[in-house]
């Protein structure tokens, strides 16, 4: 009998045969190659993993990465850690996959701690780190594995991994609101980068989180600059979801600096025309409410894009920010024309329930955004004038403040004299 072939697995796969495509397979992963050729079985490997990635198998996938590994310890250690890097990766396209990929993740670990393959071993911690922050926002997990990683690399003066841990570590300070360690973490990060050959979509993300914290601090002018050249690395690199990701940023930038014609401009230009999604068709609308300072248009906006808006945490806080801001205008506007108004009449004209807009007017007099009173045993809003400053009465209290000083001194010469 001969051997089964790839070819032969290739056409199982085809023909919708996955039990014989998958025993095929494993058929050829078990022989041993006669020369130190392991092509095959590399292949081999990468396709039977791809199978259970097309079927949804994560129990199987998980339970082959082991067997795998007992071929994969013959391949040269390079090749051995990408096999196993690809292999555990394949979990991010099947749904609900976390835990088993922590697992796998975990189990690889252990065996590349065995095995003494420190480069794989670091490279696993960093990917494990990385799902503990993106997929489980498990951050204080994420953030013991980070640390470990920078005394390692710091020791070992490795900046290209340095740069990556020191990113991911600004980005868990970013999600924990410790934005002081944040900034910290990405001046490290970008410290490390300006000494070697930065990857461009590693400069991306230094630049877009430079850009995210910049937002964080309400300066959007200089976080504007740095969104736009994450995304020109992006649009270089033909990385369409993060070209659309970091111009929805940009367009974010513009509508916080209500500079509503330059979200036009930038929508129509040359590198941002190709790109189109409900995610940007989510900020056109948004921009365009905020333009007629429609709190109505604003919240039909958040009601059609409501995945899109809310999906991205960056976006999600900053158009928080934008509502209560047009909120606010709003409610200038419709109490401007009243010395005194019934709350509910408030909520009926602005079309938000009662104790929304009570607890709201309540901030407002507080910030002093205007001067009233809230009744609310009546239900009642007075509205008063802004005080008037009295500049005679300022000039007394300087006047009076004036003499006093001129007295004490009169008091301690005499004291002297005495």
């Amino acid at each position: 009998m001969t051997a089964p072939t790839l070819e032969d697995a290739r056409v199982a796969v085809k023909q919708k045969d996955v039990a014989k495509a998958e025993e095929l397979y494993q058929q050829i992963i078990s022989t041993k190659p006669s020369t130190h050729d392991f092509s095959n079985q590399e292949t081999a490997i990468f396709e039977l993993g791809d199978l259970y990635k097309n079927e949804k198998a994560k129990e199987k996938l998980t339970k082959f990465i082991p067997e795998a590994r007992s071929v994969i310890s013959s391949f040269a250690k390079s090749k051995a850690a990408k096999t196993i890097r690809y292999l555990i990766d394949l979990f991010d396209q099947i749904p609900d996959a976390t835990d088993s990929q922590i697992a796998a993740l975990k189990d690889s670990i252990a065996w590349s701690v065995k095995e003494k393959r420190s480069f794989l071993n670091q490279s696993l911690r960093l990917r494990l780190a990385t799902i503990y922050f993106e997929k489980k926002q498990a951050y204080q997990n994420a953030l013991q594995i980070i640390n470990e990683l920078l005394r390692e690399f710091k020791k070992l003066d490795d900046k290209p991994s340095l740069v990556e841990v020191q990113l991911l570590e600004a980005k868990v300070y970013h999600s924990l609101r410790n934005l002081a360690k944040a900034r910290a973490a990405l001046t490290s990060a970008r410290t490390s980068a300006n000494s070697i050959y930065c990857p461009t979509l590693t400069q991306a993300e230094l630049d877009n989180m430079s850009g995210i914290l910049h937002a964080e601090d309400k300066d959007y002018k200089t976080a504007f600059s740095y969104f736009y050249e994450a995304f020109e690395s992006y649009n270089t690199q033909s990385d369409e979801k993060n070209s659309i990701r970091v111009l929805k940023y940009m367009l974010l930038s513009k509508i916080m600096l209500n500079l509503i014609d330059d979200v036009k401009q930038i929508l129509s230009s040359k590198y941002a025309s190709k790109y189109t999604s409900k995610d940007i068709d989510a900020m056109k609308a948004v921009s365009q409410a905020y333009a007629n300072r429609s709190l109505k248009e604003f919240e039909q906006a958040l009601f059609v894009y409501g995945k899109e808006l809310s999906s991205d945490p960056i976006i999600k806080s900053h158009f928080n920010a934008l509502y209560d801001t047009l909120l606010e205008q709003n409610l200038v506007k419709l109490i401007e024309p009243f010395s005194v108004v019934e709350i509910s009449h408030i909520s009926k004209m602005i079309g938000l329930d009662i104790k929304q807009v009570e607890g709201k007017l309540s901030q407002m007099i507080l910030d002093e955004v205007f001067y009233g009173v809230l009744d609310q045993g009546n239900g009642w809003l007075y509205i008063y004038d802004k005080p008037k400053v009295d500049a005679t009465y300022d000039s007394s209290l300087e006047l009076v403040n004036h003499m006093s000083d001129v007295v004490e001194l009169l008091y301690e010469k005499a004291a002297t004299l005495n």
